[in-house]
């Protein structure tokens, strides 16, 4: 393997945590990675016994070799890394990569997933106020979005600059990195290793009542018993910051497992005179108590995030009707961090969109990197008083594709210091340009109304597991129903609708019934 010194003068410099991941790696795949790749874009190396061994980076694959990963390739990895847990994840001693393993049936590994971690100070000032003001936060996001990374920020910035005793239950080791000596990444935080990932809600309970600490910083909550830590730490006045399973808070309602972190979800039947007096149906949704955190942050992009706070009246208001809109916060290239209360949210195709007035006049549409013809449409199709612009001059929100924002282009850098709502789309097509400009104009009634369906659900799997006791939930039309039997199945209880349209609806039983559509 090439040693750092050998590398050429004009080329991209290997840091030791880089170069440390590199020489884990078999010789020639180690030297490919340094004539192919920029350490500073690398994000992971993926080895599949079969297939050819590949560096990914924004946007594109880089491949290592033409020939196939062998089984002693593999080996010679396993055996320069740190020891594989429970949870099939190795570190690497001082630094803050994760090496997964695939395995297959027999126990013998057939794939590694070696995933590039980095210490990146400055990532938690975009929530800088919410972290030092004492405040339980609960951080979501979808998967490499930099938790994590944020995570380790907030423990060294409560833990350096404002002298705070704060413990990190590290079950992976991905926030101290591997080994005993916590990475320096984390500051003066103390760092405390879990044997397993099934004993993570002990060493939570653990933390708490051997180290008096006055901050804990958890990396996914993914359980009931961890969720019921996590409230056991919040009632004795610790200060909690974690990651948790979900992307949205939406997620997080539907939830049967984790909505207890927002205060867990439960229907109630109102008296006839209350019903009249809310002006709602008999049977809606209450939350059981308060949350277990003050604040949720929706991690949307490494330099924007989604603030849902007081979480208590957000829950609430949620589950009555519309969602409040967050308050979202984008950090420019400059550092500089802006705040907007009624900025939607950057969506795909796949999210709920946030709230866009189309009612007091017509919204330009500027298409980066989208057919106009299909924009246009679309519109006509759609019967949208909707403007389609060359620029974002007069644009109120974008349309892209995946593709043109993983790359960062100048105009859509631009769209995001001026806090426009960017749209991404998964393909060039009519169909998805139809069903972005149906979600800005007006589809989240249709959302909310999921977000209910869902939740009462959710709410009665968790009756129906406590109690073994069959339970009925409120009509809904055939689409909710079908998501409603989805949950269920997820959830390993069964369900069957009953009763005539428009009254019918899901009974959910803990053993088996034939389900009916």
């Amino acid at each position: 393997m090439r040693a750092e010194s050998e590398q050429p003068a004009r080329g991209p410099r290997w840091d030791e945590e880089i170069e440390l991941l590199a020489r884990a790696l078999p010789a020639d795949l180690a030297r490919a990675l340094h004539e192919r790749t920029d350490p500073r874009e690398l994000l992971e190396i993926v080895l599949d016994l079969g297939r050819e061994p590949e560096a990914r980076v924004p946007g594109r694959e880089v491949l290592l070799a033409d020939r196939p990963v062998s089984a002693s390739d593999l080996e010679h990895v396993a055996n320069n890394v740190g020891q594989f847990g429970d949870d099939n994840r190795a570190g690497i001693e001082r630094t803050l990569h994760r090496v997964s393993a695939i395995r297959n049936r027999s126990g013998r590994i057939t794939g590694l997933t070696m995933r590039v971690g980095r210490a990146v100070t400055g990532t938690g000032e975009i929530i800088r106020d919410i972290v030092v003001s004492g405040q339980s936060i609960l951080l979501l996001g979808r998967p490499g979005i930099g938790k994590t990374t944020m995570l380790r920020e907030c423990a060294r910035l409560l833990a350096d600059e404002l002298r705070k005793r704060v413990v990190i239950v590290d079950t992976s080791n991905e926030i101290g990195g591997d080994g005993d000596i916590p990475h320096p990444g984390i500051g003066r935080a103390r760092r405390m290793q879990v044997k397993t990932p099934l004993l993570q809600h002990s060493v939570m309970i653990e933390a708490v009542e051997n180290h008096m600490p006055e901050v804990i910083v958890i990396d996914e909550i993914g359980t009931e018993l961890e969720a019921a830590a996590a409230r056991t730490i919040a009632e004795r006045g610790v200060q909690l910051i974690a990651t948790a399973h979900g992307q949205t808070l939406e997620n997080l309602l539907v939830n049967p497992t984790l909505n207890d972190l927002l205060g867990g979800i439960q229907s109630v039947t109102l008296s006839d005179e209350e019903a009249r007096r809310r002006g709602t149906q008999k049977s809606v949704l209450e939350r059981k108590a308060p949350p277990t955190f003050d604040v949720l942050v929706e991690i949307q992009d490494r330099d924007r995030v989604a603030i849902h706070v007081p979480l208590a009246e957000v829950v609430d208001t949620a589950l009555r009707g519309p969602m409040l809109t967050p308050k979202i916060r984008v950090r420019t290239r400059e550092g500089r961090v802006i705040s907007n209360v009624d900025v939607p949210a950057i969506v795909g195709p796949e999210a709920t969109a946030a709230a866009t007035s189309t009612a007091t006049k017509p919204l330009g549409i500027f298409p980066y990197g989208v057919s106009r013809h299909h924009v246009e449409q679309s519109i006509r199709d759609l019967e949208l008083p909707v403007r389609v612009l060359g620029n974002l001059d007069g644009a109120g929100a974008v349309l892209t594709l995946k593709n043109h924002y993983r790359r960062r282009p100048d105009s859509l850098r631009q769209a995001e210091s001026r806090g426009l709502p960017i749209h991404i789309l998964k393909s060039n097509s009519v169909t998805q340009v139809r069903d972005a400009l149906s979600r800005i104009y007006g589809a989240e009634k249709q959302d909310e109304a999921t977000t209910r369906a869902l939740a009462e659900a959710a709410a009665a799997i968790k009756t129906v597991k406590t109690t073994l006791r069959p339970v009925e939930i409120s009509p809904q039309n055939a689409y909710l129903r079908r998501l409603q039997h989805q949950l269920v199945a997820e959830n390993e209880l069964s369900a069957r609708s009953t009763g005539k349209e428009p009254q019918r609806r899901l009974r959910i039983t803990p053993a088996p019934e034939t389900p009916s559509a």
